[in-house]
């Protein structure tokens, strides 16, 4: 849609649907330039609307035929839905003909080609761009899909569900006939068509049965789908012991693709991945690479029974499935990892992603809730609010009912909803209902604020402790800053884990007063009241408090805690997460005051002393190490401010990291001497944790000798990067150069592009590298730009577009933010140009200015006029619009 056409849509107004389609036959006679679409439908009328006109959506697409019970029917279209009026108000039979244009679908959305081959993207609202239907997920129908095509171009052709006939149409040409047995909603749909191989395995499920598991890829990748295949396989198992789900199709197939706008999709037994998230060996993949591939496969299949299985009412209920989804494959990549520390490791990092990505939309125009109440582009809700703070609201439930008492839950779950398109309502009473004495049931209500509330809440926690009576009285206070349409806040039900550390290291047997009994070193608070005070008996010593242990709720803790206490924290808390928090807290707190000039912009020997002990410490994973010795990003530090200097955070930043790779040089030395050799590759995480901290040394170590022009160590680095046996040693090693501006930075990229040219995904890496290096004399920003024009850059691949211009406009605050607006200006123009190729690509590039009002001058007023200047494109998508809109407004 253009010219700001799209209706606002709103939560409130949802009203069933006027008629059901409960089954579908498909019949596609694929060809890039004009791909015929047979769709006939089994149709009822809702009783509970008699007399109402049948309204199907469509979007691009030539409209050839309708049929009622066989014969024509009049029709009309209007505001891009097909409407047939006087239908019958028994059952009848519906056949619409339509064709549309796959080889020139640059949005992505629908049926489109890449790399010679027919692929589909339906979620949220591409099916509409296939063929006229009620293009929404409570419409649940099962399909029936013959594909027919050139045998020789698309040897293989998928869909959903079960293959149950296939051959010859003629020399030329095949057919396939595929059934899914179970209803689905028109967003899970999917087909293939292309020339691809296939890894395949089969795996007996607990149930007894037997199934085909398949990875379709290019040619000359199959060596690259072991690693998804081994994910696929112990998602598969991990779900069956955790929660009781089994795989219920005789099949479940991958089909990995390059062009694709999102992560991957769940179709339903045939999901269809970017690239990105299923290509991984050592020489092409990173760590990090590896575990994003094991995180969305198992993402993915989970889908098949919490999206799939069990699917949304409304596309304001997606954090139904999709927080709940990103919860089970972050528990499930903790049961991967193994050890305590692993495991902390994950959460962490995970903590990291919510603060980085979802804080700041909390704080900035686009904030909603968890289950949003209006929207004018659904494709715009995919965000961090739905899926992290999503799965952040699943896991408070989980911490007020515990394990087994969540696992009883989901089970009920799935018991009264299976088959079904329900709301996140339905899952929490589900929850509740199986935990009736839980602190979940008894403030159900009020937990779901966490549903209703847009907003960061921030705790206020202050302590006092009485020698006298050897108690220790904690106050806990919450407030929810105002977001739009929401200028207040009711309470909400925070479980807040902690316990208390002594100054010698003891972690403290807890006592409620009124209590008992002691509850051993741990506990959960549940702050339900705008205020409350719990104290604690039998406290022998003044405690540190170790609150939000694990990170036990998405808030912001502002706890009165000075350098010592929080030293006491880093040294002796058993909780990894508050560990490394206090150290977090520690160089933020040191960050924060070179950056506003009232504090020193030197690091002091106690803060260095302390790091020197974590790094040095024998019991300490690497991975663990690697996470507390890295400052917080410009970004973090950004968000802690009401006015943002994006080039004084860079240059206090920077400095501190200078710092720190000074006072640690001969501790840096020795980590990279320990940690430098792993062996054989393995993406196990003490290896990957050892190659983390390994490769951070190296990067300081030359950042050390590049500001001493001493090339030893960029020297290492240079013959680091040429000898490597894997890609994150390799990369690593690369970074290490080109962030220390190191004069071997372009042989090394030169070499490095010559090596990979063929290998897209890591190329893509290697644009990624230019545009976040940090900032220096505007060099990285015009190198970016430069980058634009370089023969491997494509605006039409979304995975090459975001490579440069998100590591350029969201990953690097200093080279985007110049005082001279380029970067504004190039942001604008890259968003309108890539408008009228991939809406939903823009509208993602076009959220890197959503806190533009919180810039100083002269950011601000630039980065206003940007924005005025994309508002005042007058063919701008609605995606785009909104977003633009939502900055606007005052």
């Amino acid at each position: 849609m253009r010219e700001g056409t799209a209706p606002l849509i709103r939560r409130e107004d949802y009203t069933a649907p006027a008629f059901w389609i409960r089954t579908v036959d498909l019949t596609f006679d694929l060809d890039p330039a004009k791909t015929l679409v047979i769709n006939k439908m089994a149709v009822e009328r809702n009783p509970d609307q008699p007399g109402a006109s049948l309204r199907l959506d469509g979007e691009d697409i030539n409209l050839t035929r309708v049929l009622v019970d066989g014969e024509p029917v009049s029709f009309r279209v209007e505001n891009q839905q097909l409407v047939l009026d006087n239908l019958p108000d028994q059952p009848f039979a519906l056949e619409i003909r339509t064709t549309c244009a796959p080889g020139k679908n640059t949005q992505l959305s629908g049926l489109y080609t890449s790399g010679g081959g027919f692929f589909t993207q339906c979620e949220a609202l591409g099916f509409r761009r296939i063929t006229y239907f009620l293009d929404r997920p409570d419409v649940m129908s099962v399909y029936k899909v013959t594909l027919k095509a050139d045998k020789l171009k698309y040897p293989v052709l998928l869909s959903n569900g079960n293959l149950v006939e296939q051959g010859a149409i003629d020399a030329d040409r095949h057919y396939a006939v595929w059934e899914d047995p179970h209803p689905k909603p028109c967003y899970l749909f999917a087909l293939v068509a292309a020339d691809l191989v296939s890894r395949e395995q089969r795996v007996r499920t607990r149930l007894g049965k037997e199934h085909l598991l398949q990875i379709f890829v290019r040619a000359g990748d199959l060596d690259k789908t072991e690693h998804a295949m081994q994910s696929l396989m112990a998602s598969i198992s991990w779900d069956e012991i955790r929660f009781g789900l089994s795989l219920d199709l005789e099949r479940f197939m991958i089909v990995a693709v390059s062009d694709f706008n999102m992560g991957a999709m769940e179709n339903k037994g045939l999901n269809i991945f970017n690239t990105k998230f299923v290509l991984a060996n050592p020489a092409t993949a990173t760590d990090v690479d590896f575990g994003n591939v094991e995180s969305v496969v198992a993402h993915e299949y989970f889908h098949n029974w919490t999206g799939n299985r069990v699917t949304c009412r409304d596309w304001f209920q997606l954090s139904l499935k999709e927080g709940l989804t990103v919860f089970r494959d972050q528990q499930f990549s903790q049961d991967m990892a193994g050890s305590a520390s692993a495991r902390a490791v994950k959460r962490i990092e995970d903590v990291r992603t919510l603060r980085q990505l979802q804080f700041p939309e909390d704080a900035g125009p686009m904030a909603h809730p968890v289950r949003p109440d209006s929207y004018m582009a659904i494709d715009n809700f995919y965000t961090a609010t739905v899926y992290e703070k999503g799965a952040e609201v699943v896991r408070m439930m989980h911490t007020l009912v515990g394990e087994a008492g969540f696992a009883e839950g989901m089970k009920l779950y799935f018991q009264r909803h299976d088959g079904h398109a329900v709301t996140c309502d339905d899952f929490a009473q589900a929850i509740a209902d199986a935990n009736p004495e839980s602190e979940l049931t008894k403030r159900l209500d009020q937990f779901k604020h966490w549903y209703t509330q847009a907003g960061t809440p921030r705790v206020q926690a202050r302590g006092s402790y009485s020698a006298e009576h050897k108690t220790y009285t904690l106050h806990l206070s919450q407030n929810c800053a105002p977001t739009a349409g929401q200028p207040a806040k009711l309470p909400f039900v925070i479980p807040v884990a902690m316990g208390l550390v002594a100054h010698d290291g003891r972690n403290l047997n807890l006592h409620l007063e009124g209590e008992a009994l002691p509850i051993g070193t741990d506990t959960v608070l549940v702050l339900s009241e705008p205020e409350q005070t719990f104290t604690f008996v039998h406290v022998p010593v003044e405690p540190v408090p170790s609150l939000l242990r694990g990170f036990s709720a998405p808030v912001v803790l502002q706890a009165e805690l000075g350098d010592d206490a929080l030293f006491t924290l880093l040294t002796h808390d058993k909780d990894p997460f508050n560990r490394w928090e206090a150290a977090q807290r520690l160089a933020l707190r040191r960050l924060l005051q070179a950056v506003s000039g009232h504090g020193p912009a030197e690091l002091d020997p106690r803060f260095i002393q302390a790091l020197r002990g974590v790094l040095r410490n024998a019991e300490l994973d690497a991975a663990f190490k690697e996470l507390v010795l890295t400052l917080p990003s410009e970004a973090y530090v950004a968000e802690q401010l009401d006015t943002v200097d994006p080039q004084r955070i860079h240059t206090a930043r920077e400095s501190l990291k200078l710092q720190l790779a000074k006072a640690l040089h001969e501790d840096w030395i020795w980590a990279w001497e320990q940690h430098n050799d792993c062996g054989a590759y393995s993406p196990d995480p003490v290896s990957s944790g050892r190659r983390a901290l390994a490769n951070l040394a190296l990067s300081m170590l030359c950042l050390d000798g590049a500001t001493r022009h001493n090339p030893i160590w960029t020297g290492k680095a240079f013959q680091r990067f040429k000898d490597a046996n894997n890609m994150t040693d390799r990369l690593g090693a690369l970074g290490a150069l080109v962030n220390s501006h190191a004069d071997l930075a372009p042989d090394a990229l030169s070499r490095f592009h010559e090596q990979f040219r063929d290998e897209p995904l890591v190329i893509d890496k290697w644009f990624t590298l230019q545009a976040a290096a940090p900032e220096k004399d505007g060099k990285v920003f015009a190198r970016a730009k430069a980058l634009m024009q370089h023969p491997d850059f494509t605006l039409r691949t979304p995975n090459r577009a975001r490579s440069l211009l998100m590591a350029l406009c969201q990953m690097n605050p200093a080279a985007f933010h110049r005082p001279d607006a380029a970067g504004y200006v190039f942001w604008a123009d890259r968003v309108i140009e890539i408008d009228s190729i991939n809406p939903q690509l823009a509208a993602r590039l076009a959220r890197a200015l959503d806190h533009w009002r919180r810039l100083a001058e002269p950011y601000r007023t630039a980065a206003r006029e940007a924005l005025g200047r994309v508002m005042a494109k007058p063919d701008l998508s609605d995606d785009v619009r909104e977003i633009v809109t939502r900055a606007l407004q005052d």
